[in-house]
């Protein structure tokens, strides 16, 4: 049994700890014999625990304590430390090892508002549980959510060959603001959801780069995004915006434009991975 966990990307621009798509990349956990100890091959790096230690085993754990151990095979195609919900992808792929092995029968709810309260927020959990496009709230302990589809398009990442972790730039935002500007910044939220509920991408990219939230604070950053919404602009693009917290930055795209694009994108930055990605309609699976 594989259980596939895409990526994500949170917030859309204006839509910060709300909004979130799933991606076409992939964590994938295969799940090997039963073991004296929890056993996890990979090739992610030294710095990603092979034993219980591994957010994965804690995550499943915490839901379901009496779980036996197996041999796990986990492979990703998920940059770490890039805004693409790399721990995201573990959290959710932890919950549903300890629902298929613990045979919990947990529903779709149930995982997401699990997932929230383990991660804080809901806007990468919930595409990686439900896939498409989420909107969703965290209040009172209670969480709500929608799924509804992200229209057509390519989407382009373009990740920088640098990490920055969510702790640095969560950092640099404003601890308040005032009621005029949340007011302002809500606006701009409602229309970009309703552009996308619309299908709508000319205006929801309009929307998605007028974010007055966290990109703004965030700029110094990922000094990159001024530059590729120059390319999105002169090369038609519909709109870009920071993926998560970053490095990654996001590009949506008719797919007649995507080369013109990328190719602009190379010569910018040649360090950088430039990915083609879709919004992945499915969330986590059983392969």
């Amino acid at each position: 049994m594989k259980i596939r966990v895409p990526a994500t990307s949170a917030n859309l621009g204006p839509g910060f700890d709300s909004c979130g798509i799933a991606l076409s990349q992939y964590l994938t956990i295969e799940i090997g014999e039963e073991t004296k100890n929890w056993q996890i091959v990979h090739h992610l790096g030294s710095n990603i625990p092979s034993d219980e230690k591994n957010l994965l085993i804690q995550t499943a754990l915490d839901l379901a304590p009496n779980l036996k151990p197996h041999r796990l095979t986990m492979t990703s195609d998920i940059p770490i430390a890039r805004g693409l919900g790399s721990s995201s992808s573990v959290i959710v792929a932890g919950i549903e090892l300890a629902n298929r092995l613990g045979k919990l029968g947990m529903t779709t709810a149930q995982k997401v508002t699990y997932a929230t309260k383990i991660e804080g927020h809901p806007d990468n959990v919930a595409p990686a549980i439900c896939g498409d496009f989420v909107v969703a709230s965290f209040n009172n302990n209670e969480v709500d959510f929608v799924k509804h589809p992200f229209p057509n398009c390519d989407v382009i990442a373009f990740i920088p060959n640098h990490e920055l972790l969510t702790a640095e730039s969560r950092a640099v935002l404003p601890k308040e603001m005032s009621y005029r500007d949340a007011v302002k910044a809500s606006s701009i939220g409602n229309v970009m959801i309703a552009a996308v509920l619309n299908g709508n991408l000319p205006l929801a990219g309009k929307m998605m780069e007028k974010d007055i939230l966290h990109e703004n604070h965030r700029q110094h950053l990922v000094p990159h995004l001024k530059k590729i919404r120059e390319f999105c602009k002169i090369y038609g693009g519909y709109g870009s915006f920071l993926s998560g917290a970053g490095p990654t930055v996001l590009v949506l795209t008719p797919s007649e434009n995507t080369e013109k694009l990328v190719t602009a994108l190379k010569i910018y930055d040649h360090e950088a991975a430039i990915d083609v990605l879709s919004v992945e309609k499915e969330g986590v699976q059983i392969v």
